[in-house]
């Protein structure tokens, strides 16, 4: 439709050119040229005239000069591609004198949106750097341009002014017009070097029927004020205004495009584009291939394979359910088998409500972590399945309930600190609900470092969409797992195949103390991995400290008694505010690089080792993820696939994503997953890689990496 407003645009406009061109005429003149300019050409909403940054020639072989137009307020005139009506300025140099070629550059634009169409340009006052090539150094030049250019405000109005300029003879002494002209240069867009500004990421995503362009920009020198991504792309194409979002403080920024492909266009993939990013008067141009693109990208899926949203909750849904057996939530049965022991002889109606509010501990959580992604995947930042066990005080947290919870187990304080969670969120008086709730809660967020079959798939599914589809996969996660407290709601008699209370439970109670113990001292080893060494021996002093509390409070004077709570918290805060007191971050230069055989990850580096001949095995794994060390145990460390690693020819990448890095976020993101554990095998016979299933086995590994070897 673009290309249809704006040929109607012009013919309804170029039916006044002759009226316009003689108001340019008259108005010639009208005004006394400056050194180093022409004569201006005015009509009543703008002036056009040359500029040079010199009053003479000089013996340089390249001269600068400008077209300058100045515009009354409330008017604009179009940059190079007008975008959806307009034209841009042009210049003919025919009748110019020892002009062996004039450049004209164009500096960044600005957006003007109006009743859905976008258009490109520029208001109140532009000049277009011109780089002037004598044919003989040294000798005059005389510039004849004949300018054609389009004035729109409420309506538009082409005009045509004829400029003349001369450069004599003599010495290229500066004008008062060079800094002006060097101010403009400055504007216009290179390769953004000088501004700070890179291209990261530019790649298809969506489908063949709704293809969208992703970009990611980032600024070094200062924060994104209003940035802004142009394309231009070949006839056949319509790019879209671009949905933004910056995140690290402004200093990086997403570009989301829609892009129409007319019928009868060629291939998407093909299409020659060329970006340009607008930051004020910040710019960077970059040409790509669409279906190449920067960084790295996700290969376009057609439409007839994307999957349905009813088919991922149904994914969703047995990957909720398979997560109550993944090791992560092992320690949270403890909780689980405690709650259903001892309900023999209660009413139905009590035992349902018991269980209910479990599973609406569980629904709540995951609700809670839908709307956290919405909000960080709107504000720009990276988005996962498990990224908030790279924070240090959410490990902390996490650690201090841990051992609360295996005091409580074996038998140091009788307060249920899952009746505290719930009563927070709002439940009634009734602590038994209070505490099944709080039980829900914490096991959902304990779960999230697991990665079971399906997990991922409707995970990187949610997030890749928009925030309709993450509530909807989240909620449908948390029923799958909630399913067993709702199956003994619906069937209350399951809870008496369970054995009577007896001494025995006291030994279970300590058995499953020492579990939740031995999570906790899980998470400290994490955490070892994201702390230095002071930060780190402080939050265990405080940990243990606050544990020497609980156990003394049944053993201290009874004076004494009312103080352990006081220290219990005292400490707890201690050790949550020591990540924003002391410098936490281990140095670059402390974090050991991959063990063994591993390399570490180079994601520019892949296509390279391809082209060489080379197999490429990515590992994305963190030291809290436990499906990445099952994997790594029971199958990458086998015999067979570690003897395959280990040829030559065969290139094993470790990317250890226990702390936020970026540029891992980005690969994963490029691959459509948000979670990990992530392998994929690259290679001659398959160049865009080969992704493997969550849980490894040692067939699929094997097969990955014969199929990418070109086997």
């Amino acid at each position: 439709m673009a290309p249809m407003v704006q040929r109607f645009t012009q013919y309804r406009l170029w039916r006044r050119a002759g009226v316009a061109a003689a108001a340019c005429l008259l108005a010639a003149g009208a005004g006394a040229a400056e050194p180093g300019a022409s004569d201006p050409v005015r009509t009543e909403q703008s002036a056009v005239r040359l500029i040079s940054a010199t009053a003479a020639v000089g013996t340089a072989a390249a001269l600068r000069a400008g077209l300058e137009i100045e515009l009354q307020p409330g008017w604009k005139t179009y940059w190079r591609s007008p975008g959806d009506a307009g034209f841009p300025v042009s210049v003919d140099w025919s009748g110019s004198v020892n002009v062996a070629a004039a450049t004209l550059s164009w500096p960044v634009p600005h957006r003007f949106s109006l009743f859905g169409l976008d258009t490109f340009g520029y208001e109140e006052h532009v000049i277009f750097p011109i780089d002037l090539r004598p044919a003989t150094v040294g000798e005059p030049v005389v510039l004849n341009a004949k300018v054609n250019y389009l004035v729109c405000h409420d309506i538009c109005i082409p005009y045509d002014a004829q400029l003349r300029l001369e450069l004599p003879s003599g010495a290229a002494t500066p004008t008062d017009h060079a800094q002006s002209i060097n101010r403009f240069v400055a504007q216009v867009p290179g390769d953004g070097a000088r501004h700070g500004l890179t291209l990261e990421r530019a790649a298809l995503g969506g489908t063949e029927a709704e293809p969208v362009l992703e970009v990611v920009a980032r600024s070094s020198i200062a924060p994104f004020d209003k940035p802004d991504l142009i394309v231009e792309a070949p006839p056949g194409f319509h790019v879209g205004a671009p949905v933004i979002g910056t995140s690290d403080g402004g200093l990086r920024a997403t570009f989301a495009l829609p892009i129409t492909v007319n019928e009868g266009a060629p291939p998407l993939r093909d299409a020659a584009l060329t970006l340009t990013l607008v930051d004020g008067v910040r710019g960077l141009e970059q040409p790509v291939v669409a279906g190449v693109g920067i960084g790295g990208g996700a290969p376009l899926a057609p439409e007839s394979t994307m999957p349905s949203l009813v088919a991922m909750l149904l994914v969703a849904l047995l990957g909720g359910l398979i997560l109550n057996v993944m090791p992560c939530v092992l320690p949270v049965l403890s909780l689980k088998l405690l709650g259903l022991i001892g309900h023999d002889g209660e009413d139905h109606r009590h035992l349902r409500l018991s269980f209910l509010a479990s599973a609406a501990g569980i629904l709540v959580a995951f609700a809670g972590l839908a709307a956290a992604l919405v909000a960080l995947k709107a504000s720009g930042g990276v988005v996962g399945w498990g990224i908030q066990f790279q924070q240090p005080w959410f490990l902390i947290a996490m650690m201090l309930v841990l051992t609360v919870f295996a005091a409580n187990l074996w038998g140091w304080f009788e307060i249920p600190m899952p009746a505290i969670v719930g009563r927070l969120a709002g439940i009634g008086g009734d602590s038994n609900l209070a505490r099944q709730f709080g039980t829900g809660v914490f096991a959902t967020l304990l779960a999230t470092p697991c990665s079971a079959p399906f997990v991922g798939t409707a995970v990187a599914f949610a997030l890749a969409r928009g925030p309709a589809e993450i509530f909807a996969i989240f909620i449908t996660l948390g029923l799958g797992f909630a399913a067993p407290y709702l199956l003994v709601a619906a069937a209350p008699s399951i809870a008496r195949l369970l054995p009577r209370p007896g001494y025995w439970m006291i030994w279970l109670r300590r058995f499953l103390g020492l579990l939740l113990a031995g999570t906790a001292v899980w998470l400290l080893t994490i955490l070892a991995a994201t702390l230095d060494q002071t930060a780190l021996w402080v939050v265990v002093g405080l940990i243990v400290a606050m544990t020497a509390a609980l156990w003394g409070r049944h053993r201290l004077p009874a004076s004494l008694r009312a103080a352990s709570p006081i220290a219990v918290v005292a400490l707890a805060v201690g050790a949550l505010v020591v990540p924003t007191q002391i410098a936490t971050s281990r140095a670059p230069d402390a974090i050991e690089p991959p063990a063994g055989f591993w390399q570490p990850f180079d994601d520019a580096a892949i296509a390279r080792l391809v082209r060489e001949g080379k197999t490429v095995f990515v590992d994305v794994t963190a030291d809290w993820c436990v499906t990445c060390i099952v994997n790594k145990r029971l199958v990458v460390q086998s015999t067979e696939v570690n003897k395959r690693l280990t040829t030559p020819g065969v290139v094993a990448m470790q990317a250890d994503w226990t702390q936020p890095d970026d540029r891992i976020a980005r690969f994963l993101a490029a691959n459509d997953r948000y979670g990990i554990p992530f392998n994929a095998v690259y290679g001659p016979g398959a160049p865009d890689g080969i992704v493997l299933p969550e849980l490894l086995s040692e067939s699929a590994v094997l097969e990955a990496l014969a199929k990418a070897a070109g086997g």
